[in-house]
């Protein structure tokens, strides 16, 4: 089952769908689109970014657009996908917008987890989604837009209850700005100093800010980088040297170095790996 809504003066597309939308990902590609997945019954297995992951049922999986996405198993799923024109327009709502908690709030992949309370809500405004999508009149894309702010301000609330987000108060926002910096910059820029003078902080008082996230900005950005670095290892034919120009390294063995570093692998010898592992010549 998958049901669509598209509106042809902005391009806005939402999908709502069970695991049949993902057939389309038995192989690693970009996800393309904001995307919410909800296992209801069973465990669903899939892999992010060349990781293998397990994901229970009621554990909610966000994705963004740059993340590469593959389905490996799982049934009675729950599938929400848009682009940016059907919801990023409140990107103003630094709570809720698609430069929101949920989506940057932190490097790590995002899972929210639901209790019964939270699930029953939730299927609830699932079956209110489904009949708006079959009541096509003037103003079904805002009524499709309300509900799907009401969805990501339910699973927003319920990521900052679960993480430390709580303890960190008015720290969550900073740490968010940061994470939207990184990403948008991290191909040129390495340096906490560049991250701290965009947000008006000396180095020191940014790496205080991220002491309760057991994560220094240091470390988030070398993740971020590496991360791009074992993304274009998997899915082209780059060679390292090319790689490490494409992410800001004059010299390519600065980033095999800080590659070893995080991996155990330069990025030809992760490479070799990859390729051991895919034709099962040991």
């Amino acid at each position: 089952m998958i049901k669509e809504f598209k509106e042809f003066s902005t391009g806005a597309l939402l999908k709502i769908a069970n695991e049949e939308l993902l057939y389309t990902y038995t192989k690693s590609k970009l996800i393309g689109d904001y995307t919410f997945i909800w296992p209801r019954e069973t465990k669903m297995r899939i892999e992010v970014d060349g990781i293998a992951i397990i994901v229970e049922k009621d554990n909610v999986v966000v994705l963004t657009p740059n993340q590469y996405f593959k389905f490996i198993s799982g049934s009675d799923l729950i599938v929400y996908q848009f682009n940016r024109e059907f919801y990023c327009i409140k990107d103003h709502d630094k709570e809720v917008s698609c430069m929101g908690v949920l989506f940057h709030g932190t490097s790590d992949l995002s899972i929210v987890k639901l209790d019964a309370v939270e699930h029953n809500k939730l299927d609830q405004l699932h079956k209110v989604f489904l009949d708006e999508l079959d009541t096509v009149d003037t103003i079904q894309a805002e009524m499709l837009r309300m509900l799907m702010a009401r969805f990501i301000i339910t699973t927003t609330r319920l990521i900052k209850q679960q993480s430390n987000f709580s303890e960190l108060d008015d720290q969550v926002d900073l740490i968010r700005q940061f994470n939207i910096l990184v990403d948008t910059h991290f191909r040129q820029e390495h340096s906490v100093t560049f991250y701290a003078e965009k947000l008006f902080k000396s180095p020191k008082t940014l790496s205080n800010n991220f002491v309760k996230l057991k994560k220094s900005p240091l470390q988030i950005i070398h993740d971020r980088v590496i991360l791009e670095a074992k993304r274009l290892l998997i899915y082209t034919d780059k060679t390292a040297k090319e790689i490490a120009y494409e992410i800001g390294f004059e010299d390519a063995s600065h980033l095999s170095r800080m590659f070893k570093k995080h991996t155990s692998f330069s990025p030809s010898e992760f490479k070799k790996q990859l390729k051991l592992e895919t034709t099962g010549n040991y």
